[in-house]
Order: C-alpha cells, then sequence, then structure tokens
C-alpha cells in the first residue's frame, strides 16, 4: 500500500499531509487537541472538519474549513490524505467506505464497525482502494505489548496458561443520556452494538486479544458471551466474555482469554490485562502503561511509552508498520459479531442492585461484583458458571431434574428436603481444565437456606463446593491448580490435571448414583468411580447428607493415590473428600477431644464439627430463599468414615475447607478388584450445635457418638 502522508512533493515544492476530522464532540475532541499539538509540530495540516453541530468551544484556524457532513466535507475538493472518524458507532462503516473511496487513508474510531458484514466489506474496500486503515485502540500503542511478548517467549514466566482482561468502572445515567445511540443495541434497524465489552472497556478485550496473539478471524476458535444489566438500557453493562484462540503463532496462542466488565462498580478503578504462566504472571494496567511482572524472585513494575497512532498512521509505507491495522481487528470483530448475534442482555435483579446518588449522577452497583470479576478471570468462569444470583442457574424447586435456566445455562439436578433446595450438583464441565474438572455440589444449603459451601474462590479457583478430589493418582492431579512434587519441595505447575466425568447417574428421591471415569491428560481412565449421595430430614432445622464411593483401578494395574503429604509436605495430607466453606465469621471448630485447627487437623476422630455466621456471598441463593444471607449461624457436623481411620484435613486461618485424607502421609493403593471404599456423612444444622447437642443428633442416627 502506498504511503500515507510524510511531506509530499506539491509544484516542487513540500506539503504536510492534510488532514480532516469527523466528528468534533465526544471523543472527537481529544482528536482535535492531538490535532493541534500535531499541527504545532510541524507534524500535519489540519484542513477540515465535518459535524452538523460545528465546535463553538474552540477557536479553529481559519484555514480549517467547517461542513455539516462528511460527504460534503470529500465533494468540496479539500482532498485530506487521511480522514479520521470519530463519529458514533453506527456510522463508522459507511463514513469509512466514503473516506477510502475518496482517496484517503482512514483512522477509524473503535468499535471500528458494528458487524463482521461491515468488517468484511471495509477490508475489501481498503484494499481496492490500496489505502491504509488504522483503528484507534490507542492501548495498541503501548511499548509495554512488545515487552510483554519478548518476556513471554523467554519464558520469563513459564508456559502461558490463560489470559484475562478485567475493567471495573462508574458510569452514570449521564453516561448513557450522552446521545441516542449510547446503551443501544440497534438503532431504527441498524447495527449499533454499544456495551461495555464492545466499546466502553473494549481496549481491555482488544489489548488482551492482541497479547493472545488473537489478530484476525481465523484466530479466533470461539466466543462465549454471558451478557447481563443493571441499567434501563438494551446494551450489557455487566458481561463475561470468554474467548478461545486458535494454535497460531502469538505468545498466548491456543489459550483462553477471559473478559469480566463491569459499568456497576462501587468506584472507579484501573483495568487490566494479565497473562499467567506456570513460573509467574504479567499485568498491564494499560491506561497507565505500567507493567507488573511478578516471578519467584519477586514483584516489579516498569512504566512504558506510547506511540500515538495517528503519528503510527502518518509514518507507515505498508499495513505492516501499523500498530492497529483494521486486518488486525479480525479478532476483535469476532467477539463483536459473537455479541452481536447473543440474546439481548439479562436485566439484574434489583435486589442485587443498589442504585448510588442522584438524578444523572446516580449509577448502579451490582452487590458484590469485584469478587465476581476477580473470581472470573482467575477461574476463566462466566458469571453463570460462578452462579451469581442474578444469572438465573438454579435448580428447579419443583422437578428437581436438570432444566434450562434463563441465562441458557442448564440448571442441574438438585436436593430437596422437606420441600426445600438443599443441594445442586454441578457437572463440573465448564471448569477449565488446570482445575481439574469433575462433578460437585454447590450451593449446599441449610434447611434456612444459608448457604454452606463456595466454589471458585479467589484464594484457590480450583476448589469446589463438596466432593471428591486427588492431588496424586498414579502422578495425575485430579486436585487442580499446582501440584506438590518430592522433587522440588514445592508447589509447581504442570501440565498433570485430569478430569473425573459423569458416565451415568440415576437420580431419585433421596438418593442420586454415579458412574464416573477419572480420566488422565491422555484421554485414558485411571479410576473408575461408583458415587452415591443420600440425604434426608434429621429435624426441622438438621438435615443429613451421605457420601458413598468406591475407586478402582481403570488400569488393569495397581494405582496408588497420594497427596502432598504424602510427597514430603508436612501435614499437608490433604485428598479423598473435600468440603470448601465460604466466608465464615465467629468460626469455632471442635472434635470430641480437641478444639481449634492446630489442635484438630491431622487427628483421627469420630466426628469434627463446624460452627459460626455464614456470609452467602455473592454467589449464595439467599435472596432466591429469602434468608439475608449474611451472619447466620449454622453448624457442620462431618462423621469420620467407618471404613478406615482417615485424620481429619482443616484449615481456617488461608481458608476454610474440611477434608478426610485418603493419603495423610502415606499413599494407598487401589486395585482391580479391590477398589478402596469410604462413607462420610455430614449433618447440617441451623444455629449453634453444642457437644451434647451434637452427640444427641449423632445418637438419633443409630452412630456411636
Amino acid at each position: 500500500m502506498t504511503q500515507p502522508s510524510t511531506v509530499t512533493a506539491v509544484e516542487g515544492q513540500t506539503r504536510l499531509p492534510r488532514v480532516a476530522l469527523a466528528g468534533v464532540h465526544g471523543f472527537g475532541e481529544r482528536h482535535l487537541d492531538n490535532l493541534e499539538r500535531l499541527s504545532a509540530s510541524g507534524a500535519l495540516e489540519l484542513v477540515a472538519v465535518a459535524d452538523p453541530r460545528p465546535p463553538t468551544d474552540r477557536k479553529l484556524s481559519p484555514r480549517v474549513e467547517v461542513f455539516p457532513s462528511l460527504d460534503e466535507l470529500l465533494a468540496a475538493g479539500t482532498s485530506p490524505d487521511v480522514v479520521i472518524i470519530s463519529t458514533p458507532i453506527q456510522t463508522h462503516a459507511p463514513l469509512a467506505l466514503a473516506a477510502l473511496k475518496a482517496g484517503a487513508h482512514v483512522y477509524l474510531e473503535k468499535p471500528p464497525v458494528a458487524s463482521m458484514a461491515q468488517y468484511q466489506d471495509l477490508m475489501a474496500a481498503a484494499a481496492s482502494a490500496d489505502r491504509l486503515v488504522q483503528v484507534g485502540f490507542q492501548s495498541l500503542g503501548s511499548e509495554a505489548l512488545p515487552a510483554m511478548d519478548a518476556l513471554v517467549a523467554a519464558g520469563g514466566i513459564g508456559e502461558v496458561r490463560g489470559l484475562s482482561a478485567t475493567g471495573m468502572w462508574l458510569r452514570t445515567m449521564s453516561y448513557f443520556k450522552r446521545s441516542r445511540w449510547a446503551g443501544k443495541r440497534s438503532l431504527n434497524g441498524t447495527d449499533v452494538v454499544d456495551g461495555v465489552v464492545t466499546n466502553a472497556l473494549a481496549h481491555a478485550v482488544a489489548t488482551g486479544l492482541r497479547l493472545a496473539g488473537a489478530r484476525t478471524v481465523a484466530d479466533v476458535e470461539s466466543v462465549e458471551t454471558d451478557l447481563y444489566r443493571a441499567n434501563d438500557t438494551e446494551s450489557d453493562d455487566t458481561s463475561v466474555v470468554r474467548v478461545r484462540t486458535t494454535n497460531g503463532t502469538g505468545v498466548g496462542a491456543g489459550t483462553v482469554l477471559t473478559c469480566a466488565l463491569t459499568l456497576c462498580a462501587p468506584e472507579q478503578s484501573t483495568p487490566t490485562v494479565s497473562i499467567y504462566g506456570t513460573l509467574g504472571q504479567l499485568t498491564l494496567f494499560y491506561t497507565e502503561d505500567r507493567l507488573e511482572i511478578t516471578t519467584p524472585a519477586g514483584t516489579r513494575s516498569q512504566t512504558f511509552g506510547r506511540t500515538d497512532l495517528l503519528e503510527n498512521l502518518l509514518s507507515a509505507s505498508s499495513e505492516e508498520d501499523l500498530l492497529s491495522p483494521l486486518s488486525g481487528a479480525g479478532a476483535y470483530v469476532s467477539v463483536l459479531e459473537a455479541i452481536r448475534t447473543a440474546d439481548a442482555p439479562r436485566l439484574i435483579h434489583p435486589d442485587f442492585v443498589t442504585w448510588e446518588g442522584e438524578g444523572d449522577d446516580a449509577h448502579p452497583v451490582v452487590h458484590g461484583i469485584e469478587s465476581l470479576i476477580r473470581r472470573a478471570a482467575l477461574g476463566q468462569a462466566t458469571f453463570a458458571d460462578l452462579g451469581a444470583p442474578w444469572t438465573g442457574t438454579v435448580t428447579d424447586a419443583v422437578t428437581d431434574t436438570a432444566t434450562p435456566s434463563a441465562s441458557g445455562v442448564a440448571a442441574l439436578p438438585g436436593f430437596r428436603v422437606n420441600g426445600t433446595s438443599v443441594a445442586t450438583v454441578q457437572d463440573g464441565s465448564r471448569i477449565r481444565p488446570t482445575s481439574a474438572p469433575r462433578p460437585y455440589l454447590h450451593p449446599v444449603r441449610t434447611l434456612r437456606g444459608i448457604v454452606v459451601t463456595d466454589h471458585i474462590p479467589e484464594d484457590h479457583v480450583w476448589h469446589l463446593g463438596a466432593g471428591i478430589a486427588i492431588q496424586d493418582v498414579d502422578g495425575i492431579n485430579f486436585w487442580g491448580g499446582r501440584t506438590y512434587t518430592r522433587a522440588a519441595g514445592a508447589y509447581v505447575w504442570r501440565q498433570d490435571h485430569g478430569r473425573i466425568v459423569t458416565k451415568s447417574a440415576d437420580h431419585g428421591e433421596g438418593h442420586r448414583r454415579e458412574q464416573l471415569d477419572w480420566i488422565g491428560p491422555d484421554g485414558t481412565p485411571v479410576l473408575r468411580e461408583q458415587r452415591q449421595w443420600r440425604w434426608a430430614a434429621v429435624g426441622n432445622s438438621v438435615w443429613q447428607l451421605t457420601l458413598d464411593f468406591t475407586l478402582e483401578s481403570a488400569t488393569g494395574r495397581p494405582v496408588l493415590l497420594g497427596s502432598p503429604g504424602s510427597n514430603g509436605r508436612h501435614q499437608g495430607g490433604y485428598g479423598g473428600f473435600f468440603w470448601r466453606l465460604p466466608k465464615v465469621g465467629d468460626t469455632t471448630m471442635w472434635t470430641p477431644e480437641s478444639r481449634g485447627e492446630d489442635a484438630v487437623h491431622g487427628t483421627v476422630a469420630p466426628w469434627l464439627a463446624w460452627s459460626g455466621t455464614f456470609d452467602a456471598g455473592t454467589a449464595g441463593a439467599a435472596h432466591v430463599t429469602g434468608d439475608p444471607g449474611l451472619g447466620h449461624p449454622a453448624t457442620l457436623v462431618f462423621l469420620a468414615s467407618p471404613q478406615a481411620p482417615d485424620p481429619w484435613f482443616v484449615r481456617h486461618e488461608g481458608y476454610p475447607g474440611v477434608g478426610l485424607s485418603l493419603a495423610w502421609d502415606a499413599p494407598v493403593t487401589t486395585e482391580p478388584g479391590h477398589p478402596l471404599h469410604r462413607t462420610v456423612t455430614v449433618l447440617i444444622a441451623d444455629g449453634f450445635q453444642a457437644t451434647h447437642d451434637i452427640e444427641q443428633l449423632i445418637t438419633t442416627l443409630g452412630e456411636p457418638a
């Protein structure tokens, strides 16, 4: 393609590149500021502007012609070398086509188009006209991006595990009143596709895609959307988009980019794009061009410069010289197209939104949105995956069978006691691979509706409700996260994660029987499991959950089941049954003989009790059940397996969790024809229960207290 500008010979003289601006209000004002700067430095000449409302708050040079439209500007013979288009989204494509037809190069504000069809038309027109199109993703001019590429390519953070883009902004009602198209998916039948992903925080998406090596349409394998709104608009303001890239050449090729974005945060914060590696993490605060580099040696920060995209366009001799070429926006347009063709964003129920401020300064705050954004990014999860209460991913209250929710995600079977929904089965199919996808229960509730499990928490996103997980099954990690190895004497990221899949299930009143395969990274079954859940009322405020499971080798030979403890980590013998609790206050944990985390951890006792005030959090169903869900007392009583004296694994200070260890300090073996068998019973009670209450409850079950 021809060079767009530089000094041009005219009748033996030289002239500056001639630039015209379409759209002088809104973001166009920033372009005017930049044009004044570049004009003053002798880099270009602003020859004309076009806008139905001429600029009134600044004085343009008498040499700058003013037109009501770009068509009139081009027809008047102004002959600009470059046209900057900073107009409403729905006008981008037609105006860019007109500028290309007139022989100008184009600087096109984001989003460049409102559909994939428009993108393809514009690409074809640019090629036919032999002109350049630069897209206004200013963050792509950051010198931090090639520095991040180099760090990753050099192995500075190990192998890339995934990427995330997060943005938590606050936008008032006046933001959505700034123009007719604001907050619209379409206007008078014309696509607009305004929204948090496609416009407000589009730089987060574009920067994440650039770092993931996804530039063209072909670089995107799939796009999943999870779109919501708290404002009275058509477009999304709180969304997760999960993009899987193809096996291209970028440093993050073949990985997942999770974009978790909102305009309904309690306060404005700096958006970020992160690359997660096996040895560290890179986090770019892209509006500041500031990079945080975290490695085993610690965390350091570095600030980079940024190349102005208009200057880059003026100096480019070919498309390869552009930092944000139209051809490089194909992956972004794939995301936009997925949103354009998705169902309209769901309204977040007002029960989960608080409005702050008055009049045009009022703005919504989605309850717990900051934590949900972080969890989505770390766990590569959508809001529906996390079970945010406003997503509609709830168990069918009548049939206890899997039904599609309003969000399009299937609501899985649930357990009911005395007509109350007390637990939901999750199949784990949407859990990220490095969290060892597996079936589990969440949320589990008391009969009053208090949520007593958590999943995908910020501290350990691979902790999944109540279920079975083992970190070392013949060297395969079925727990998730990093693996503790004796050789390293530490936790390390390895490509050793397995998954547990349900082969069949029989779900009836008070029981659920499952056949499961434990599958290694190579797709070969390692274990076969038979699992049975049973549930029943014990009283008006207590219900009983029993898990019975057997694990048998599927390899035709003995299989070793181990743990960090059996691999050398002192008192780190977790693996087997595990229950991840949510935030709990006023915590007390005890056995018949001991009290407190240090005293009960690693001991063998017939039962272990955990009581406290539970915070149902944003993932709970407290509002659904009518219970506020915050600070309500409950007690969990875990009964030891009768088959073996497995020690209790208990955590409180770092995170709240309880398990029974199959391999506390030495591995156990399961062989063909000789399965490992365990039964665990949990009593879930409202209120604080004392030791004598617990012993009486256990006695009523026919068990020795």
